[in-house]
């Protein structure tokens, strides 16, 4: 008897001991649970954030802006965008300058980091009443840069397979054929690399066009008198009509042809009346 209970209590001992081994690692389970359910959000938004912050990085604008404006005085405005370019890194593209009947222009476009795109209008616009003409285009290209450096990547992966087939390859029709289908991937790889350079220039790059006039002469201070309007008024008539007589030169002989033809047309005219 006294054996049998010994049996049944070492059968029974691990069943206990196995319950609450159980229970341990259920409470144990529900903190690790508990104290998961605390770190999605942190992690979540740290994903958010962090997927935010690479999206903001990886999104390609071009910027792009055209100013219009009137000023008292074109070499102190022009001064006033040296400065500024200067201070923020701009490269001088282009710059134009002349008159017209009515004002002395200057046009002038320049490139600037994108960084300092905004940076420079803001402080250009301190120094102009108001603005004629005030255009700012942002253009996102991402999808087609993105589209262009997947293209370039999959040329780059068959150029690589063409070239371990010419490798292999023993017959002399074989290596010309490979080595003509790698010249057009070739050709092509150059063409995306080539396209990916101008968009990066483009989106690392803005581009600014100045357009700055003025309606006094030389842009100094001396306004034009009525008599002076009136001799330009004159002088720009003689030269309309010189432009007449001119453009009448270079087509007299369709001028003399269709006298001719409208003498003798009159002339069956007068016969048939006859």
């Amino acid at each position: 008897m006294k054996i049998l209970i010994s049996y049944l209590s070492f059968l029974v001992l691990p069943l206990m001991c196995s319950q609450g081994g159980s229970e341990d690692y259920a409470t144990e389970t529900m903190a690790v649970e508990a104290s998961y359910e605390e770190l999605p959000q942190q992690k979540n938004s740290d994903f958010i954030a962090n997927d935010e912050n690479q999206n903001e990085a990886n999104t390609k604008i071009i910027k792009t802006a055209n100013l219009r404006f009137a000023t008292a005085n074109i070499d102190e405005s022009y001064a006033l965008v040296q400065k500024s370019a200067q201070k923020y890194k701009a490269i001088l593209q282009n710059d134009n300058t002349g008159k017209d009947y009515y004002s002395v222009y200057r046009n002038v476009t320049l490139r600037i980091p994108k960084q300092y795109f905004d940076a420079f209008i803001n402080e250009l616009g301190k120094g102009v009443a108001y603005f004629d003409r005030k255009e700012i285009l942002a253009r996102d290209v991402t999808e087609e840069f993105v589209d262009v450096e997947a293209r370039l990547k999959a040329k780059q992966t068959l150029e690589k397979r063409y070239l371990e087939l010419l490798d292999k390859a023993n017959k002399v029709s074989e290596i010309l054929e490979i080595e003509k289908e790698l010249a057009n991937i070739r050709e092509e790889i150059e063409a995306k690399q080539g396209r990916l350079q101008y968009l990066q220039s483009r989106v690392a790059m803005s581009t600014i066009t100045i357009e700055m006039y003025t309606e006094k002469p030389q842009g100094t201070g001396t306004t034009v008198s009525y008599g002076t309007k009136m001799w330009n008024a004159i002088k720009s008539g003689f030269n309309g009509l010189s432009s007449f007589f001119l453009g009448i030169l270079h087509v007299w002989p369709f001028i003399l042809i269709l006298a001719v033809v409208l003498f003798f047309i009159r002339r069956k005219l007068r016969k048939k009346n006859s």
